[in-house]
């Protein structure tokens, strides 16, 4: 590895499904859920707005910059509804929000990932999460893989910082640990968070292909592409 990162990086804003954890270990089960609520029932509709959502119905993989791989609970909604559900989106957001808090009982780990923070925290690196998930199920995961000592920031599409791809959550970042947003590395597995990389200026955009992205779809907007966080200490100069 040739690309290093940095000297100048004083902090690591991660994305959280399919880069702290494996997208469809951790959430197959729950999207299918989730359709069938947003289907009232109906296993034929559910199955529709799987598809639609992005869901491979007999591998339960999630397609690239899908709704379900990049979007939140609000655009996950509304889209459900132009494809047939038959609630109110506003009812069906919140009803998404509470599967997904559910969901976040059972995330999958990438990799060791305390032994992954450490690493990053001796090496004088700040860390905090930024998602499309909502804040509440990002800190329930956090709490369920014991990463709370860890991570000094979360936000989510609900924090108040604006959605993905917007610069909000990295600018906000950076306020919050009185930075500017070229002292911020993005790692992330699709397009919004290297689009938001790029939105605020960030220092490093630095896409992991373990996710829903693909190299073809994080290529052009990444500084560098590793096969998943455990490859970043790989990545770290002699700090």
């Amino acid at each position: 590895m040739t690309w290093k990162l940095s000297k100048e990086i004083k902090a690591i804003l991660f994305d959280k499904d399919g880069t702290l954890v494996d997208f469809d270990k951790t959430w197959a089960s729950t999207n299918r859920k989730s359709a069938l609520i947003a289907a009232d029932g109906d296993p034929d509709l559910a199955d529709t707005l799987l598809d639609a959502c992005g869901m491979d119905l007999l591998t339960g993989k999630t397609r690239a910059d899908s709704m379900f791989a990049a979007a939140n609970a609000n655009e996950i909604a509304q889209h459900m509804v132009a494809h047939g559900s038959p609630l109110d989106p506003e009812k069906l957001a919140r009803l998404l929000d509470q599967a997904f808090v559910e969901g976040a009982e059972s995330p999958w780990p990438i990799c060791d990932l305390n032994a992954l923070m450490r690493t990053l925290a001796g090496a004088g690196l700040s860390i905090g999460i930024a998602s499309s998930d909502a804040e509440a199920s990002i800190r329930r995961t956090v709490d369920v893989l014991g990463l709370s000592q860890h991570i000094g920031f979360i936000a989510g599409y609900d924090s108040g910082h604006g959605p993905k791809p917007e610069a909000g959550m990295i600018n906000a970042y950076a306020s919050h640990l009185g930075l500017s947003p070229a002292e911020i590395a993005m790692v992330g597995d699709n397009r919004h968070d290297m689009e938001m990389a790029r939105a605020a200026r960030a220092g490093a955009a630095i896409g992991v292909l373990s996710g829903t992205g693909s190299r073809q779809t994080l290529a052009a907007l990444a500084d560098v592409l590793i096969g998943s966080v455990a490859d970043l200490p790989d990545l770290l100069t002699d700090r």
